[in-house]
């Protein structure tokens, strides 16, 4: 795949670059060998250069994955390595803000300007309902960063078989903590959250005479308008949009609030860069925000491996929709994204209703 770089933030005195595997040097270094750093971190003691590697891996895969991932920070005029401070998906609780600075940089505000670039890129560039954070009782000056940033108290978890403290990040509380000036530079991909269906006409302008290649286009089945929009715009231009929906529905009998993902398109020129990946790890977090246990998909099947790929799975049951003359067997393949810690239905899945 084909795919732009994560953007460049940068802020009065940082510049962040998405983290890449030649970045684990720098990380080993400031971060991985800082015992001082490492025992307030979830992931534990990992004090060998393999490690750094092993990380920087995963952040890079993350970055593929999401569209949005860790940073590697760094002196806006000497380019030293400050640590790593980013956005974080984690299946079960959502998205969270987490950094890890070198000793020698902190108490000099470091963490904090960058987590608010990171928050301001959650909010404003990527539409996120809510962004959390996770530290360990005791870890006062990580609290204190996260207070002043915004951020509320919101109860404890058990992330990574640790007892965590969690925060909360909302985005209108947010944004009334003061921070300073973030450039998000000009990669100029923006996603714009509405509630309602897409627009009609930036829909057909995306598909440019095409059809839609993850929806029920094209099978002569009546589709349930959506209740809530993503759109991705660049350069004031709509590029891509996802819609959804939340409703009940039945698997194995029992009710279940599901989100209905669909109208996932994006303009032929804007493919291969990974802007659907991103509208969609967006979409599952305001359903998971709006309650949903599920998100469900319909999709052809040579687009299965796709959403394998992003976590996503395929439940092995039959799946029935509603259209006018009755109930019909849906003749697209089911994928689901687990929110709740559900089991996989083992008998039926019934929509309840049209697709999507």
């Amino acid at each position: 795949m084909v795919r732009s770089p994560g953007p460049v933030l940068s802020t009065a005195r940082l510049v962040m670059e998405p983290i890449r595997r030649e970045d684990s040097g720098d990380l080993f270094d400031a971060v991985v060998s800082q015992e001082g750093v490492m025992r307030w971190l979830a992931t534990g003691r990992a004090d060998s250069r393999s490690a750094a590697e092993t990380m920087c891996d995963d952040h890079v895969a993350h970055w593929a994955r999401h569209g949005y991932g860790d940073f590697a920070v760094r002196d806006a005029a000497t380019r030293a390595f400050l640590g790593r401070v980013g956005l974080r998906n984690r299946p079960r609780y959502g998205v969270d803000v987490g950094f890890a600075v070198h000793p020698r940089a902190q108490g000099r505000g470091v963490a904090g300007e960058a987590g608010r670039a990171c928050l301001d890129l959650a909010f404003h560039r990527l539409a996120l309902p809510v962004v959390f954070a996770f530290v360990l009782p005791g870890n006062a000056a990580s609290i204190a960063v996260l207070r002043r940033l915004g951020a509320q108290a919101d109860g404890a978890v058990r992330s990574s078989g640790l007892h965590c403290l969690r925060y909360r990040f909302d985005p209108a509380v947010t944004a009334s903590a003061a921070g300073p000036a973030v450039d998000g530079g000009d990669s100029g991909l923006r996603l714009v959250y509405t509630s309602g269906p897409g627009d009609p006409e930036d829909m057909a302008a995306l598909r440019d005479g095409a059809s839609g290649p993850f929806g029920t286009n094209g099978l002569g089945l009546v589709e349930a308008d959506k209740e809530h929009t993503l759109t991705a715009v660049r350069d004031g231009r709509p590029v891509a949009c996802a819609g959804w929906l939340l409703r009940n529905m039945t698997f194995d009998g029992a009710s279940r609030r599901v989100a209905g993902l669909g109208s996932l398109l994006v303009h032929p020129a804007h493919r291969g860069q990974g802007i659907a990946r991103t509208l969609i790890s967006v979409a599952v977090e305001h359903a998971r925000a709006a309650g949903a246990e599920t998100m469900m998909l319909l999709c052809p099947p040579e687009l299965v491996p796709f959403y394998t790929q992003l976590g996503w799975r395929r439940p092995n049951v039959p799946v029935t929709c509603r259209q006018s003359d009755g109930t019909r067997r849906c003749p697209l393949t089911a994928m689901t994204y687990d929110m709740a810690d559900l089991p996989e239905p083992t008998a039926r899945i019934d929509l309840q209703g049209p697709p999507f």
